[in-house]
């Protein structure tokens, strides 16, 4: 997951022509090219600083005269529901067409490889971004398709087995991520494809380092990697039906807000800059820009970020963005700033003119996509000082006093702004705690209208009951939409772990049946994420244990106290345990980050049973608490808070550290009526009762409606353990 992309030189690489018309979105007039495949590299913990050599590696680089995740493995499905009649025939001449540009002079390829992403790595993206979708006709949020001659192969994971088998017509096999024996796409490739083939990316939409690593496993194989840079095949054939890009305004996130001014936060970073031998930084992670500028924008569903590119310098800064987004306002707070405007499309030819001014540029390869690290890279060996850079080996940089070089140097580090951001301000979390608190007041008005509509037995869908709950979220101060997809799942639905219900395929809510409730808003100062799970009637013996044990292992997190330093993944078995001790278990992450009115998933750090992680949860962090239980095709079990990190206050301070713990941000009552008591201690019973005690006192205030207030006080009566 480290792996750092090498250099490479453009002597080695061969540059074809063609020329195409890409529809709706301005050309990408580009020079100089690069290349990466997506597989969530994301999240580096280990920075490094480097200049490689780029005659090792033998990339082939695809040019035409006009423009336009993660890896995956599974298992193939042998039975596939078909899809009739003019559905089938529109998705066979997707197909059908997009292989027919294979041979197009100037891209040449035998495969094509399309992934969920956007230029930016993001986890949820633009219509007009969803190459993936648009090809396979699969909806989810994550996977990745392969296209050659006479196969297509998508894979994803096990949230969306189910969806995709629905969704998927017969051209398509379903790759089942994660069982066992199942190829990777480039295992695949390495399979069906004759030795000596060409396979073809868009590398806008890969980091780095995911490129490089596909590049190598494809070259098993003797596979060439073709990076058509200037149009995309996807978008060859979507043509006019295709999404035109977002135009919405952006609007500034007021320092009550954001707690910092932007000026600081450029200081703060320039110092880093200095520090670690770079004299600029190009920044492509969408909620790091927003943070960084205190923007927000309206260019992605359920993130309040805007499509852009920045790239600091040591003496100023250019922001790559559709202008007709900037307000006057926004303008005047990026000219106080010192922000220049720059064509979105510019990025590339900003990136080669910082390497001929011999800029050394930090850049993280997990995230920054393939064509601008390549750029950069290319550019670094074909000016008069390439000689020079070339014998350099340095851990770190001779700079002037105007932070360059006598040649540039690539400074390979985890983009310091993640972390920064990670760690919020006092500003940031009253945010967070103040749209907590109303937030909770729209769940207990939503809760005590389905317990009655289930009581008197109205029938209601589950996207019924999921747009419910945004109108009673819509009417809270400063709300401006969910932070993702409400996952409302009754019964065997609760058990898919990211379930979307549709309108045309959705269950009814059913009274004797559990009922799992994921959801979250996005508000002007900050940003929510909470699971309920409850029974409308009587919950069998069976569901009581499993839920008391989720609750054990949620309260075991809330409750612990740990040094500094400490990785999240070292705590993820607190929320595991009382599972583990009768064999149960639950098979995602415990908690994730959350931005301040900001991104719902963000890093670096994370509470997981995937050890890589070395990020330290660090004081001002957030993080969700939320284990679960998922029987497959019953039910399913989730119970989550969001957490701040905080000191935690110690009688002792062993090897004279100190020494952390959480504090809670969500304050919903969490259904007793599924609570075994003679499962928990009375320490569990206690904290239970304490935390319903915190949530009537916090919440009831913002209740005026008498039967959501009824409903407050009925469910945070206290439990008494005999």
């Amino acid at each position: 997951m480290e792996s750092l992309a090498a250099s490479f030189s453009a002597s080695t690489t061969t540059i074809l022509n063609s020329s195409s018309k890409l529809h709706h979105h301005p050309p990408r007039r580009f020079r100089i090219l690069s290349f990466s495949l997506p597989i969530f590299h994301k999240f580096k913990t280990c920075p490094k600083f480097s200049s490689k050599s780029p005659n090792h590696l033998n990339l082939l680089i695809v040019r035409s005269s006009s423009s336009s995740s993660s890896s995956i493995s599974a298992k193939p499905s042998s039975e596939f529901q078909k899809k009739g009649g003019s559905d089938r025939k529109e998705e066979d001449n997707k197909l059908r067409a997009l292989r027919a540009l294979f041979t197009k002079p100037g891209v040449n390829v035998d495969a094509y490889i399309i992934p969920s992403q956007d230029a930016h790595q993001s986890e949820f993206i633009a219509e007009c971004y969803m190459r993936r979708a648009y090809i396979s006709g699969f909806t989810g949020s994550a996977g990745t398709a392969v296209v050659t001659k006479d196969k297509a192969a998508l894979w994803t994971d096990g949230r969306y087995f189910l969806q995709a088998e629905k969704q998927l017509n017969s051209s398509w096999v379903l790759m089942r991520a994660g069982n066992l024996g199942v190829p990777t796409p480039s295992e695949w490739l390495n399979t069906v494809l004759a030795p000596g083939c060409r396979i073809g990316i868009d590398p806008f939409l890969f980091s780095s380092d995911a490129a490089k690593e596909f590049k190598e496993d494809i070259s098993k194989g003797n596979h060439e990697l073709v990076l058509l840079y200037d149009f995309n095949l996807v978008d060859e054939i979507w043509k006019e039906s295709r999404p035109t890009p977002p135009k919405e305004p952006i609007r500034l996130h007021g320092l009550k807000y954001a707690g910092v001014d932007v000026s600081s936060k450029l200081l703060s970073l320039r110092s880093e800059l200095r520090h670690a031998g770079a004299s600029a930084i190009v920044i492509s992670m969408l909620d790091e820009i927003a943070w960084l500028l205190n923007l927000r924008g309206n260019d992605v569903p359920h993130s309040p970020v805007m499509y852009a590119y920045l790239v600091v310098e040591i003496d100023g800064a250019k922001l790559f963005i559709d202008d007709t987004k900037v307000t006057p306002e926004v303008m005047e707070h990026l000219t106080n700033a010192g922000i220049e405007l720059r064509a979105y499309e510019s990025i590339l030819s900003e990136i080669e003119s910082l390497a001929a001014k011999g800029a050394n540029l930090w850049l993280d390869t997990s995230s920054v996509n393939a064509a601008i690290v390549n750029t950069y890279e290319s550019a670094c060996y074909r000016y008069p000082w390439n000689s020079a850079t070339k014998a350099r080996r340095k851990k770190t940089a001779n700079l002037d006093t105007n932070g360059q070089s006598g040649g540039p140097c690539a400074v390979y580090r985890s983009s310091p702004v993640s972390l920064r951001k990670a760690v919020k301000n006092d500003a940031e979390l009253e945010g967070m705690r103040n749209c907590h608190l109303r937030d909770a007041a729209a769940l207990a008005q939503f809760w005590a209208w389905l317990e009655d509509e289930i009581q008197r037995d109205v029938i209601l869908t589950e996207v019924e009951v999921a747009d419910k709950l945004l109108e009673f979220r819509s009417h809270q101060d400063g709300f401006l939409d969910t932070s993702f997809d409400t996952i409302s799942g009754s019964g065997a639905n609760g058990a898919i772990i990211h379930y979307k219900p549709e309108p045309d395929s959705c269950s009814v809510v059913d009274g004797k049946e559990l009922f799992l409730l994921d959801s979250g808003g996005q508000y002007i100062d900050g940003t929510t994420d909470i699971t309920r799970t409850v029974h409308f009637g009587e919950p069998s013996a069976r569901e009581r244990e499993c839920f008391t044990r989720v609750l054990q292992g949620h309260i075991a997190l809330d409750q612990a106290v740990f040094p500094e330093n400490t990785p999240g993944f070292v705590l993820d078995a607190f929320a595991r345990s009382s599972l583990w001790k009768v064999g149960l278990d639950y098979r995602h992450g415990t908690g994730h980050g959350v931005g301040a009115a900001l991104n719902v998933h963000e890093g670096p750090h994370s509470i997981s049973f995937r050890f890589g992680n070395m990020t330290p949860l660090l004081r001002g962090m957030i993080v969700s608490n939320e284990p679960g239980y998922y029987e497959d095709h019953q039910f399913g079990i989730r119970i989550e808070n969001l957490l701040y990190v905080k000191e935690a206050d110690t009688p002792n301070r062993f090897g004279g550290i100190g020494y952390l713990g959480f504090e809670k941000l969500t304050f919903v009552p969490i259904q007793t009526k599924l609570v075994d008591i003679s499962l928990l201690s009375v320490a569990e019973v206690e904290w239970l009762n304490s935390y319903h005690l915190q949530v009537w006192e916090k919440v009831s205030p913002l209740l005026v409606d008498g039967s959501a207030r009824q409903w407050l006080w009925n469910n945070t009566r206290p439990l008494t353990k005999l």
